[in-house]
């Protein structure tokens, strides 16, 4: 059997890049010898615009011809291998993409177990329960701060309207002081408050002197 088929071949086995690089080395041989036929078609077209027509320009009417046909040939050839080329490199991309998509599936199955790994471990009703407490130590620290800042005894109602009022009460009142004579008492002598009038303690005989009073404060 190995004699008919040969013998299994035992090397490594060719792959898509390795098949396409291949067939394009092939296409660009033929691009070479396309440019060479191109070429000598372009000589005998040079040689066959000077001659005449007879028997010479038959013949290299013929061998043109043959030229071009070969070339026809080869033409037909390298749009074969470069359409071959063109689906290979289609079924490379297509192998790409389907191994990338096989890894981000891979990818995702491990994440997807790990969030569920470390997901399982979080208690959602603590979570509740610590949030209710923290808004409950938040409420009872505003109430802590709103107790020291009281004021104590201070109204707070207090208005301009009210401030108004109450100066032109006080001032009634110095006017209608005034108006009786009261000279000495909570308005002192000649409008001096009170407590700038010298009074003389209960234990002095005799109330001092009022000029002994200006030399000793000189």
């Amino acid at each position: 059997m190995n004699r008919l088929f040969g013998a299994k071949s035992t090397g490594p086995k060719p792959t898509l890049n390795s098949a396409i690089s291949n067939v394009d080395t092939h296409v660009e041989s033929l691009d070479v010898k396309l440019a060479k036929l191109t070429a000598e078609l372009t000589t005998y077209q040079q040689r066959m615009s000077k001659m005449r027509d007879g028997p010479g320009k038959s013949a290299l009417k013929q061998k043109a011809l043959k030229i071009l046909q070969r070339r026809k040939m080869l033409e037909s050839q390298r749009d074969q291998l470069q359409q071959q080329s063109w689906n290979m490199e289609q079924a490379n991309m297509m192998t790409d993409n389907l191994k990338n998509v096989m890894t981000t599936v891979d990818v995702m199955k491990d994440t997807n177990k790990t969030l569920k790994k470390q997901y399982g471990k979080i208690d959602i009703d603590k979570i509740e329960r610590m949030q209710d407490e923290m808004q409950d130590l938040m409420e009872m620290g505003n109430d802590i701060q709103e107790s020291l800042s009281r004021s104590y005894d201070v109204p707070e109602d207090v208005d301009e309207a009210e401030l108004d009022a109450e100066l032109e009460a006080l001032g009634e009142e110095a006017e209608f002081e005034s108006s009786l004579g009261l000279g000495v008492g909570k308005e002192g002598v000649d409008g001096m408050p009170g407590f700038m009038v010298d009074e003389v303690p209960q234990f002095v005989d005799e109330p001092p002197q009022q000029g002994k009073v200006k030399e000793a404060a000189g």
